[in-house]
C-alpha cells in the first residue's frame, strides 16, 4: 500500500485529490495538510511513502519546503502539484529533491501514475522539463532568471506578481530589509532597474 500526504491549502482541491487517489487500488491517503508548516509537522511524525505537494500555500511552502522535507526524511518521494506550468518551477523543484512534477491540469489518470511511478523510484516528469533539467547540469545556455538562487526566484516572481516588500516579507518570514537585498540582487542579475522591468521580463519569458 502506497501511503500518501496530500498537502494543499484548499480544501476542495484536497477533497478531489482524496477522491481520486482513494479510488485507486493499492493507494490510501494517510493525512492531509493545509500548509506547509502543518505538512512538516506530519512527515516529522509520520512515515509516509509520497507527499503530493502543492508549491503555493501559506507559511513554509515552495522550494524551500521541498528541501525541508528531504532533509527531514531523504526517503520520502515527493510529486509536485502546482497550478504553475513547468517552465515556472519543475527545474528548480527537481533540484531540490522532487521526484515528479504535474500540473492541476493534468488528467485523474495522469496523476495515479506519476504517483505510481514515484513511489516505486522513477521520475515522473515530462520530456520537456528532462531536457531543461539536463541542459541546467551540462552549463549549457540559459537565461538570466536561471541564475538566480530558489529565495531569489520566489522574491521575483512576488515581486513581478504585483506583491509588496512588506507582504513578501510576510509570506516568507524574511525581514523586509532582507526582501530589499534579495530585490536590489535579482535586478543586478537580470540587468533590470524597476519594478515595471520585472514585469516586463516576467511577462516575456511566461514567468506568471
Amino acid at each position: 500500500m502506497i501511503r500518501v500526504l496530500v498537502a494543499d491549502d484548499h480544501k476542495l482541491v484536497r477533497d478531489g485529490l482524496k477522491g481520486i487517489l482513494g479510488a485507486a487500488s493499492g493507494i490510501e491517503v494517510a493525512a492531509e495538510a493545509a500548509s506547509g508548516d502543518e505538512a512538516l509537522a506530519l512527515v516529522r511524525a509520520q512515515d509516509f511513502d509520497v507527499a503530493l505537494l502543492d508549491l503555493s500555500m501559506p507559511g513554509l511552502a515552495g522550494i524551500e519546503l521541498i528541501k525541508r522535507l528531504r532533509l527531514e526524511r531523504p526517503k520520502l518521494r515527493i510529486l509536485v502539484l502546482s497550478m504553475h506550468g513547468e517552465q515556472q518551477y519543475a527545474t528548480r523543484a527537481l533540484k531540490a529533491g522532487a521526484a515528479g512534477y504535474l500540473t492541476k491540469d493534468a488528467a485523474a489518470e495522469q496523476l495515479v501514475s506519476a504517483l505510481r511511478k514515484v513511489a516505486a523510484g522513477g521520475l515522473a516528469i515530462s520530456e520537456a522539463a528532462a531536457a531543461n533539467l539536463l541542459a541546467s547540469a551540462r552549463g549549457a545556455d540559459l537565461p538570466p532568471h536561471s541564475l538566480l538562487s530558489d529565495r531569489e526566484f520566489e522574491v521575483f516572481r512576488l515581486l513581478a506578481g504585483g506583491r509588496t516588500p512588506t507582504e513578501i516579507a510576510a509570506q516568507l518570514r524574511l525581514s523586509v530589509k532582507t526582501v530589499s537585498t534579495h530585490k536590489a540582487r535579482v535586478q543586478q542579475k537580470l540587468g533590470l532597474s524597476s519594478t515595471a522591468e520585472l514585469v516586463r521580463y516576467a511577462l516575456e519569458h511566461d514567468l506568471l
